[in-house]
């Protein structure tokens, strides 16, 4: 669920104040995220509705496939930057900027239930993905609906923090596959965290950091073990003027680096109930 987060904190955040204006959501930028956001959707959809190329080394050529599926059996993450286009045309969004990867890592000797035991409690959240995750709680829960809080602190140069929540619902699709969709509802940015004078920015009027974040997971149980899999959407501001040569290398690394974060400390929870 953290993924892009990271990339714009350390990149805008570090950019001189002259240079990194203040940022508008704007709704272009908002209409333009929601069409990436339906035809992204919509893929997934019918990706489960067929059944069959579940995760994305499914649609890898035979000797590529098996190279990947013996990197996660080594205990490597899989790394896919995914783009969605509109009919082939890229979809323009003008004043902001769409991130989309996906991972997957293999999780040996785990059941589903044990992968699903560990996703669903939001309550120690801030225990297993620490230091990213700064408080965690469920709000409300209707058997496979979840409505959660987390506060997420980021570093990079910076710190910044969000106060975020999060609808999240669970499928069971089988008895030996799930998936999950989240969507963050509300992202607000504080500022001078943990002080006195600690207040939340209203959404959309802060520096843009994170404006909307979609995320997807898929959970399988084969091969001794469960392939965990996290797809994630997110908008934030664009690049400011000048600035390319410093925010550039971040903005295509460090998502990558955030959402092998996030799936390594899925796997680490996991096997640390296992060893319980």
């Amino acid at each position: 669920m953290l993924l892009a987060l990271a990339a714009v904190i350390a990149t805008v955040g570090s950019a001189p104040a002259h240079c990194a204006r203040a940022p508008e959501l704007k709704p272009p930028t908002v209409q333009a995220f929601e069409r990436y956001l339906h035809l992204t959707e919509a893929r997934n959809d019918a990706e489960l509705k067929r059944g069959t190329n579940l995760l994305w080394i499914d649609a890898l050529p035979p000797k590529e496939r098996a190279e990947a599926t013996e990197a996660l059996k080594r205990g490597e993450v899989q790394m896919q930057k995914l783009v969605t286009r509109d009919d082939g045309a890229a979809i323009k969004c003008p004043d902001g900027l769409i991130h989309h990867w996906t991972g997957l890592v293999f999780l040996p000797g785990a059941k589903l239930r044990g992968v699903l035991d560990v996703l669903e409690d939001y309550n120690h959240h801030s225990e297993y993905y620490a230091p990213d995750v700064e408080r965690s709680m469920i709000e409300s829960h209707d058997v496979d609906h979840f409505r959660v809080f987390l506060r997420l602190r980021l570093h990079k140069v910076i710190t910044v923090t969000l106060d975020t929540e999060h609808d999240v619902r669970y499928f069971q699709d089988s008895a030996t596959q799930a998936h999950s969709r989240s969507s963050a509802i509300r992202i607000s940015q504080v500022e001078n965290a943990g002080k006195p004078d600690e207040r939340e920015k209203s959404p959309g009027d802060d520096d843009g950091f994170l404006w909307r974040m979609e995320t997807w997971w898929r959970m399988i149980e084969a091969d001794g073990g469960v392939y965990v899999q996290n797809e994630v959407v997110s908008l934030t501001r664009d690049i400011p003027a000048g600035l390319g040569w410093l925010i550039g290398p971040f903005v295509t690394s460090v998502p990558k680096e955030s959402l092998t974060f996030t799936l390594e400390a899925t796997r680490n929870a996991v096997e640390a109930r296992l060893k319980k």
